[in-house]
Order: C-alpha cells, then sequence, then structure tokens
C-alpha cells in the first residue's frame, strides 16, 4: 500500500533526524590495527564527552583497554594521531590530559605511566621492540617561541627520552625495515605543508640505537606519504611526483611506480599515523584510493603492478586502511552506509564483517537523501566538485511549485575533501525540506596536485567563486530556491563562509563554525604546524599584508548585510575564540543580525553530544527565523544568543 505524502513548506518537516538521534550512538573512528586474531580501533564518543577510547575485539570478546577517565588522543600540531601501540601483551597510548606515555596490559588493567608530565606531546608512536623503545614524533613545548619538533626514542623501562634527529620544523611517519637495522621517515620545513612537499630521509641505526647520517632518497617537490617497509625489505611510499598521489617503490637506488593511475592513494596529513596501504603477504598489497570523490579498495601485486578492486563491501567512502595476519581492516561506507569498520580477507567476499558502526542509526530507506555527485565548471579553466542531497522524507513533500533552500557545506582544511558517506548530520537538513551541497572546491584532495594547488594564492577568491557557481548552476537546473541559499562551513569552510557573505551577495544566511574572519590575526595568533600555512593559500606575511586585509572579512564589515551566526570552542588552539568574537562585535556595532554560541571546554571541533545537539539545533532555528519558517518540535531558546539588527 502506498500513501500520499504530505506537503508542507521546505524547513517545517516533522523528520527521524531530531538531534537527539543524530548524536546518540554517533562515534568517531579511526586508526584500525589487526593484530593476530584480534581488532583494535580507536572510538571517540561524545556521551562521554568525546572521550576516546581503545577498544580490542578477540573472537570472543570486546573490551575497552582504556578506563575512566583516560583519554587516548595525543595533541602534537593540535591534531595528534598515532596515538597508540599494541604489542605482544601490552598496548601503550598517549593520555589527553597529561600527553603522557601510558602502558596497559591487553585484558584492560589500570594503565601505568611511562613518561612523566611535560610540556612534550608525541604521535606517530612506532615500536622498535628489539631496542625495547618507541620512536615518536615529539612537539616540545617547554622553551619561548615556537615548539621544537623531533624524532625521539622513548625507553619503555625508564621512561627516558632521547633525540634521534632534529633540525627540520617538522618531522612524522618513523618506519622501520624489516631488521630493524634502518629507520625512513619525513620531515618538512615552512612555509610548506606535508601535502606541499616532504623531505624522505633513510638513516642507518648503529649498534647502539643512535640514528647515522640521514640521506634523502625522495623526489624534490614532492609530497610523500606513509613510508613503508615492505616484506622484501624495499621501501614502499606514496609521493606526488607525477601529478597523482601514487604508489612507487624504492629499490635501493630509484623509485619503480607500482600501478600508476588517475587516482589518490593518501590523505592531506592533517594527523599523524594516517594509512592507507599495507602488506596482506610478501607480495600482495591493499590499498584504497579515490578518484573524482568516490573511493575504492584494491589489491595490489607489486611483482606485475596488476591491481583488482575487491566490491564485496561498499567503500565509495573510506577513512584508514591496515593489514596483518592475511586479512583487511579498513573504515568505509556509502551513501547508506554510515562509516565502519570493517575487516575481511581479499579473496573471500563472504569474510567481511562489521566490528562497529559510526552510527547506530537505521532509517527508513525513504527517508535517506541520496548523493548525486556533480561537477560544475568554475569558470573557462577550472571544475569545482561535490555531492548534491536533494530534500527527502518518506511522508512529506515540498508544496507546489517550491524549490528547496539550499545549504552549501564547506569543508575544512581547506585542503581537505567531502565524501558520499551516509551522514546523519546531512540527513538532518534534508529530513526537513532543505536541499545540500556538500562541495570540494578547487584546493580539495583527492582530484589530483594540479587541483589542490588551484587554490594556491587565490584563497578566498577561487573558492568562493565555486560556492557561487554552485548557486547559479543549482537554481538553473530548478534545484534551489535563489532567495534562500545559505551557507555553512567550519574551520578554513568557516572562512570561504564568511568570505562568501561578505564579498558575494547569492546567500540569505551564513554559519561559521570555529571560521576565520581575521587572516592577519590568524597568521600570528596560531600554533606552530599552520603558522606558515597561508603563505602558500594567500601570501607570505608580513610582505603580503595588504593582500591579508583585502581578504579579511572582519576589514570588509560595511559589505556584510546578511545574517550569520558564529559557533566557537573557547579552548580553540587552531583558530582562536578571538576571530568569533571580533566579528560579532563589528556586526553588533553594524546592526546585522548575528549570534554568537560559545562552548566552554571544547576545542577546534566538537566532542561533547549536548554541545553538538545545540549547536544543529541552534543552527536551524536561526535559519527559520531568516527565511521565515518554523522548524517541527522543540526549538532552543536563541534569545541568549541573539543579537538583532533594530
Amino acid at each position: 500500500m502506498t500513501h500520499e505524502k504530505t506537503s508542507a513548506p521546505a524547513g517545517t518537516w516533522p523528520s527521524v533526524f531530531t538531534t537527539d538521534v543524530v548524536v546518540a550512538g554517533s562515534r568517531r573512528l579511526a586508526d584500525p590495527r589487526i593484530v593476530g586474531d584480534d581488532v583494535y580501533w580507536l572510538e571517540g564518543r561524545p556521551e562521554e564527552k568525546g572521550r576516546v577510547v581503545l577498544v580490542r575485539e578477540t573472537p570472543d570478546a570486546r573490551i575497552d583497554l582504556v578506563p575512566q577517565p583516560f583519554s587516548v588522543r595525543g595533541r602534537i600540531h593540535e591534531y595528534g594521531g598515532g596515538s597508540y601501540l599494541v604489542g605482544e601483551e601490552v598496548a601503550w597510548f598517549v593520555n589527553a590530559s597529561d600527553q603522557c606515555l601510558y602502558e596497559v596490559d591487553l585484558d584492560g588493567s589500570v594503565p601505568r605511566q611511562i613518561t612523566r608530565p611535560s610540556q612534550r606531546r608525541f604521535g606517530d608512536l612506532l615500536l622498535d621492540s628489539g631496542r625495547q623503545r618507541i620512536i615518536a614524533a615529539c612537539e616540545d613545548h617547554a622553551a619561548e617561541g615556537e615548539p621544537v619538533t623531533t624524532l625521539v626514542a622513548i625507553d619503555l623501562r625508564s621512561g627516558s627520552i632521547d633525540t634521534l634527529t632534529s633540525g627540520a620544523d617538522f618531522y612524522s611517519t618513523p618506519t622501520l625495515s624489516p631488521d630493524a637495522s634502518a629507520l625512513a621517515f619525513l620531515s618538512w620545513d615552512h612555509p610548506d605543508m606535508p601535502w606541499d612537499a616532504t623531505t624522505l630521509w633513510l638513516a642507518d641505526i648503529t649498534p647502539a640505537g643512535a640514528l647515522g647520517d640521514p640521506i634523502n632518497i625522495g623526489h624534490t617537490d614532492t609530497s610523500h606519504f606513509q613510508p613503508t617497509f615492505g616484506r622484501d625489505g624495499c621501501l614502499y611510499v606514496v609521493a606526488d611526483n607525477e601529478q597523482w598521489w601514487n604508489l612507487q617503490r624504492f629499490d635501493g637506488e630509484r623509485f619503480v611506480p607500482i600501478a600508476p593511475c588517475a587516482r589518490e592513494f593518501a590523505f592531506p596529513q592533517w594527523v599523524f599515523g594516517m594509512r592507507t596501504f599495507g602488506f596482506i603477504d610478501d607480495h600482495t598489497i591493499a590499498a584504497i584510493s579515490t578518484g573524482h570523490g568516490t573511493w575504492q579498495l584494491h589489491t595490489i601485486d607489486i611483482r606485475d603492478g596488476r591491481m583488482e578492486t575487491i566490491d564485496a563491501i561498499d567503500t565509495s567512502a573510506c577513512d584508514q586502511l591496515a593489514a596483518g595476519s592475511g586479512r583487511i581492516a579498513v573504515i568505509a561506507g556509502g551513501p547508506t552506509q554510515p562509516l565502519c569498520i570493517y575487516t575481511g580477507i581479499a579473496s573471500d567476499p563472504a569474510s567481511w564483517r562489521v566490528h562497529q558502526r559510526s552510527s547506530d542509526l537505521n532509517p527508513p530507506a525513504k527517508s535517506i537523501s541520496i548523493p548525486e555527485p556533480v561537477t560544475i565548471r568554475a569558470g573557462r579553466a577550472h571544475e569545482c566538485h561535490g555531492f548534491y542531497y536533494p530534500p527527502t522524507s518518506a511522508t512529506h513533500t515540498l508544496e507546489r511549485n517550491e524549490r528547496p533552500p539550499l545549504l552549501i557545506k564547506c569543508h575544512g582544511g581547506p585542503t581537505g575533501a567531502t565524501s558520499n558517506a551516509f551522514d546523519p548530520r546531512i540527513q538532518f537538513w534534508t529530513s526537513r525540506g532543505i536541499a545540500v551541497f556538500d562541495l570540494n572546491y578547487r584546493g580539495s584532495t583527492g582530484y589530483g596536485r594540479s587541483f589542490r594547488h588551484a587554490l594556491r594564492g587565490q584563497w578566498g577568491i577561487s573558492d568562493v567563486m565555486d560556492c557561487r557557481h554552485v548557486v547559479e548552476d543549482l537554481v538553473a537546473r530548478g534545484l534551489a530556491d535563489p532567495d534562500r541559499c545559505l551557507i555553512s562551513g567550519g574551520s578554513a569552510g568557516g572562512y570561504t563562509v564568511l568570505s562568501a557573505l561578505t564579498f558575494d551577495n547569492v546567500f540569505a544566511a551564513g554559519a561559521s563554525h570555529y571560521g576565520i574572519g581575521d587572516l592577519e590575526l590568524l597568521a600570528r595568533d596560531t600554533h606552530k604546524f599552520e603558522s606558515r600555512y597561508l603563505d602558500r593559500l594567500v601570501g607570505p606575511y608580513p610582505e603580503a599584508r595588504e593582500t591579508y586585509l583585502a581578504r579579511s572579512p572582519i576589514a570588509h564589515v560595511d559589505q556584510l548585510n546578511c545574517p550569520v551566526i558564529f559557533f566557537q570552542g573557547l579552548d580553540d588552539e587552531v583558530v582562536p575564540p578571538n576571530q568569533a568574537q571580533t566579528m560579532v562585535a563589528a556586526l553588533e556595532e553594524k546592526g546585522v543580525t548575528v549570534a554568537y554560541v560559545p562552548f566552554e571546554g571544547e576545542g577546534h571541533g566538537f566532542r561533547n553530544a549536548d554541545n553538538i545537539k545545540y549547536a544543529l539545533a541552534a543552527e536551524l532555528a536561526f535559519y527559520g527565523r531568516v527565511l521565515g519558517f518554523t522548524p517541527d518540535g522543540p526549538a532552543p531558546d536563541l534569545s541568549q544568543v541573539l543579537i538583532e539588527a533594530d
């Protein structure tokens, strides 16, 4: 039996995707590992105020290895990553509250502290078992000025810390040769970011455990990613010297491409410990790659480069891979499947199983908006990409001749990328009658080196142009109401939001989540990792100060005339709260409707369930006030955060 849908104005539809439903059971999954018969992963839990737990699943049981109040989260480069290791009898992890290294038995006993509290932060942990130590990237904040990054060795018996190499601005991804006689690692220097250019080093390890003189074996002006020794003793790495982040093998004398193709086998290295490939056996690599926004899982025979795609599970969105004991572990999902941790055997489709889901939601299929991949011409020479989500409900439809409001989502980075994985935060909007376009503007990853570099010197211009082109395209196709276009983004995406609202006039309102309004202030105040990032995106500072002023929304508030809501963590070290506070004060003085929602105890991104729910509900209520619709269900009281125009 079919039931006729009820027509109702966009924004007013009742939705199964309430804020409680969106957040309840929503987990951040990361860093899967396979050790013997067991599977390990990290699980961020909003209901525990964002605590990150190391989970171990054996064939018979699942346990949390890290009890309350411990949380597995390093703060090196503020973003952390590579913050745990598993050995034969114990695991090691970096604890969030004190940034110390701890050891815990695999049965989940009380953790034992190894390093003493200090100003050091650790990431990319690597076990050197024969020498009873952990090699790690270390960021030391003890001295005045910029923190110092090194590679260090942490003695597991005494907790003493020795420096292995120093001198570069940044280090990452140490990897040991099979016989532990050599160490490969990456470094880079200001103003490069790791997706711009890194140096690939190889060094012998002396009998005393020190490093010999490192030799630069990498390509010039190339981003290298995840150097890994194979079982054959050769070094494998992803590099973009030929336009695409592809796999290569260094045999001691030269690099040999493996399965070259117009696809990307890497992520931008915002966090430590990122992995996209691993060895299943002596001659087979498991790998994930992306092309035009869609991911695939492969096996690659290193002897002849033959690459085969595994389609036993939906991998159109992927986030990290590991291999071990002949199996593959991958975080993957798709348009109707949230990101999940899977394991399986490449040659056996029936072996694949889900260990954990990022969301427990199981909504009716007719309530899920299926994304349409879209490529839009952005001027004569450029394109932008993304996913269009139409308004979708099992019970409601738009009123006759009504075109839906459009919400453009701008990812962070700006060197980041969106995917088509099922995301209840997007369905929150589409299930209420609001169309969403999740945008991969110029500068996003996944489309080759040239596309990634297309934002160089053009941040605040090309990304804003791409937002306009999306609006124009969707309006021309009848998929959006030109008078009800909205824009939302976080961090760098928040800067694109504020720039689009300031320097263009196609949006009715916007939301900035810990976004940037003052480029000059950011260049002076942000942390070391990103302190020279804008050299590539805008220009060297202070030489290009006039460009910084010309591109900063705060310097052109007179051009910003539409309502804006700001969400800001008060502990944010990446985009400090003064960015939002300065913009709010300027808009209030001008008389533009503005709302400011600060969250105590939150940093760069929100982890507390109550704060995530409030941010979603407040953004919807704010848009309803601007566009003149009343959302279904209980609404937050905006009176304490809203400053309305006279």
